[in-house]
């Protein structure tokens, strides 16, 4: 089976359990043979190192290292969940300050030693927030990032096929927008179930408080997850995510909202989850279509991320908004 390119793959936080899932979903998903694991923490990525050396890929060319200049250089494609993992009682927003400093840092770091790369996708939390200061201080353009959204979409589609008793695959086109945490836009005017209109079915087959109810299960995904489990969710963030990369270097589209930087006459230099087309030529947002209701939902998702960008903006981690272009000239 042939790769879908022969560049170079870096997996950022690889040790870790998203990070070593990624790896794995690039190598059996077949992108290309060139994948590089970097972490800071070097026996357990070297152990992850050696697992996948066990899994026999062939035709691969698996590398590990703790020295980030090695990792990107030459890096065409970057996935990052290199950041602290949420833990119990945590929000996403509670890692705010520590994981902005990460990405500031790692853009630092792209600017540095991979400034041509192709592709950026950025996962750990608050991925909004982390997304935008990576690109700031990246310098690249902002078709060539984006941030990992798409897992509370997903969260709804399996929520409602539990609901309806119905295999996922009849929940078509869940939609969640704005910032990927507690003030998260959920839209029911998108989807449909068995072919049928959600809007339709709410308040007829499914009570109102049924839908507000489940809409809070969506919000919360990823609690229950770590109430479940003891640990922060892994195997969907990690393969969701090299689907985005994927669907970068040319293949499969990507049916999912990506989070994506948005400076326009209504969102005003944001990176927020959006409907949105990942190619090989970079990600593109669209404007979202929904419910007068809805839009006002995604109105406040917006205006909670602006607050945290402020309170990054306050803790001197990126400049005012006014001074971005100093670090990037891509954003005007």
């Amino acid at each position: 089976m042939e790769f879908l390119t022969n560049e170079k793959l870096t997996i950022v936080g690889a040790a870790g359990m998203i990070g070593s899932n990624m790896a794995q979903t690039a190598l059996m998903m077949r992108l290309t043979p060139e994948i590089c694991l970097y972490d800071p923490f070097a026996p357990a990525l070297e152990g992850v190192w050696e697992e996948l050396r066990h899994c026999a890929f062939e035709g691969v060319n698996i590398t590990w290292t703790s020295d980030i200049r090695e990792a990107l250089t030459g890096a065409k494609y970057v996935v990052s969940s290199g950041g602290a993992a949420r833990k119990a009682g945590m929000t996403r927003e509670d890692l705010l300050k520590g994981n902005a400093e990460i990405a500031a840092q790692l853009g630092k770091d792209i600017r540095a030693y991979c400034p041509d790369v192709k592709h950026v996708v950025v996962v750990f939390n608050p991925a909004d927030i982390t997304g935008l200061v990576t690109l700031i201080h990246s310098g690249i353009e902002p078709s060539r990032i984006s941030t990992l959204a798409a897992l509370d979409s997903t969260r709804l589609r399996s929520e409602l096929a539990k609901y309806f008793g119905i295999s996922p695959d009849e929940v078509r086109n869940c939609r969640t927008y704005g910032g990927h945490g507690e003030q998260m836009a959920v839209f029911a005017s998108t989807t449909l179930v068995a072919g049928r209109p959600l809007s339709e079915l709410i308040g007829t087959e499914m009570p109102e408080a049924d839908w507000h109810a489940l809409q809070q299960r969506v919000i919360q995904g990823g609690k229950h997850i770590i109430d479940l489990r003891g640990r922060s969710s892994f195997q969907s963030p990690a393969y969701l995510s090299i689907r985005m990369i994927a669907a970068a270097m040319g293949g499969e589209a990507f049916g999912y909202p990506a989070g994506v930087y948005v400076h326009n006459d209504e969102f005003d230099h944001i990176l927020m989850a959006m409907e949105s087309e990942i190619t090989a030529d970079g990600v593109r947002y669209k404007n979202v279509q929904g419910t007068p209701e809805e839009h006002a939902t995604l109105t406040e998702s917006y205006r909670h991320l602006c607050t945290l960008r402020d309170e990054v903006i306050g803790m001197g981690i990126v400049p005012p908004v006014a001074e971005w272009s100093s670090l990037n000239p891509h954003l005007k």
